[in-house]
C-alpha cells in the first residue's frame, strides 16, 4: 500500500485488508512524503500488528517507483497491491491466493471479464492474452488493484518501468511477455473515486498519447509472444479505431 496524503481515507483501507479472511500476509505501507497525518494514523495499526510495517521515503518517489519501492520490502510469494484510499473485500487475498496455486506456471493474475470457455480461475499463455486483449477483453487496461502477481515475475520484468500514470497497462504487456496469465473474477477490491485522484489532474489528458505509446513499445518489443502477421492485423485494427475516435470528435 502506498500512500501520500490519505489522511481521509487510509485507516479504511488498512482495516479492510487486516478483516481479509486470509491471515498469512504482511501490509507494507509506504509513504511518500505525506504532509498530513498519513503517516501518523498508519503507525497506529502498526503498533497494534506485527503484520503492518509502515516505511517513510526521505523523498518523494511519485506513484509508480513508489510501488516497486513498496515491492522491495515484500518477503512473500506474492505482491498484491491495493491503493490507500480503496478498500478489499475480506474474501479477495483468498480468492486470489488459492488462484494462483492453482497455476504454479503463472506469474500474475488479473480481474477479467468472463467468458464461457471456462470458469474462474483460468489460466491462458501469454500468447492468448494479448489475443484476447486485443479481442475485447482488456486484459491490460486494469489497475494495480486488480492484480496479484508472483514476486519473481514482478523481479524478473523489473518491476513498474515509472512512467506515470501508464505504468501499470505497461507492466501487464511486459509480464505477459514470458507469463501466463491467471483470469479471477472481478469486483474483489472497492475502487473509491474523489477529486483527489490523479485522474482529475489535467495530466489525465495525456493518457491517450501514452497508451498509444505502450502499445506502440510492446507491439514491437522483439519478445512480444504474437506472430508477424497478427501483430500487423492488431496495428490495422487499432489504426481503424483511431480514425473512428477521430470522426467521432467532429460529427
Amino acid at each position: 500500500m502506498t500512500a501520500y496524503n490519505r489522511q481521509q481515507y487510509i485507516a479504511e483501507a488498512i482495516e479492510s485488508v487486516l478483516a481479509s479472511s486470509y491471515k498469512n500476509f504482511e501490509l507494507i505501507i509506504v509513504d511518500d512524503g505525506s504532509w498530513d497525518k498519513t503517516v501518523e494514523i498508519a503507525k497506529k495499526y502498526e503498533s497494534k500488528d506485527s503484520r503492518v510495517k509502515v516505511f517513510v521515503n526521505e523523498q518523494n518517489l511519485g506513484d509508480y517507483p513508489n510501488r516497486n519501492n513498496a515491492a522491495s520490502f515484500a518477503l512473500g510469494k506474492y505482491i498484491k497491491y491495493l491503493d490507500s484510499d480503496d478498500l478489499i473485500y475480506a474474501h479477495a487475498l483468498h480468492v486470489m491466493v488459492d488462484a494462483m496455486e492453482k497455476f504454479p506456471e503463472a506469474g500474475y493474475g488479473l480481474s477479467s471479464i468472463g467468458d464461457s470457455k471456462c470458469p474462474f480461475p483460468c489460466c491462458i499463455s501469454a500468447h492468448e492474452s494479448y489475443i484476447e486483449h486485443f479481442g475485447g477483453y482488456g486484459h491490460f487496461d486494469r489497475a494495480p488493484g486488480s492484480s496479484i502477481i508472483k514476486k519473481a515475475a514482478f523481479e524478473k520484468v523489473l518491476g513498474f518501468s515509472g512512467k506515470r500514470m501508464i505504468g501499470d497497462n505497461e507492466l501487464w504487456f511486459k509480464l505477459s511477455r514470458y507469463f501466463s496469465l491467471v483470469k479471477l473474477p472481478r469486483d474483489l477490491v472497492w475502487d473509491r473515486v474523489h477529486s483527489g485522484q490523479e485522474s482529475k489532474t489535467d495530466y489525465a489528458k495525456e493518457y491517450e498519447k501514452l497508451r498509444q505509446i505502450v502499445l506502440t513499445e510492446a507491439l514491437s518489443h522483439p519478445d512480444c509472444p504474437l506472430s508477424q502477421i497478427e501483430t500487423e492485423k492488431i496495428k490495422i485494427k487499432i489504426r481503424r479505431q483511431a480514425i473512428k475516435q477521430k470522426l467521432k470528435k467532429w460529427l
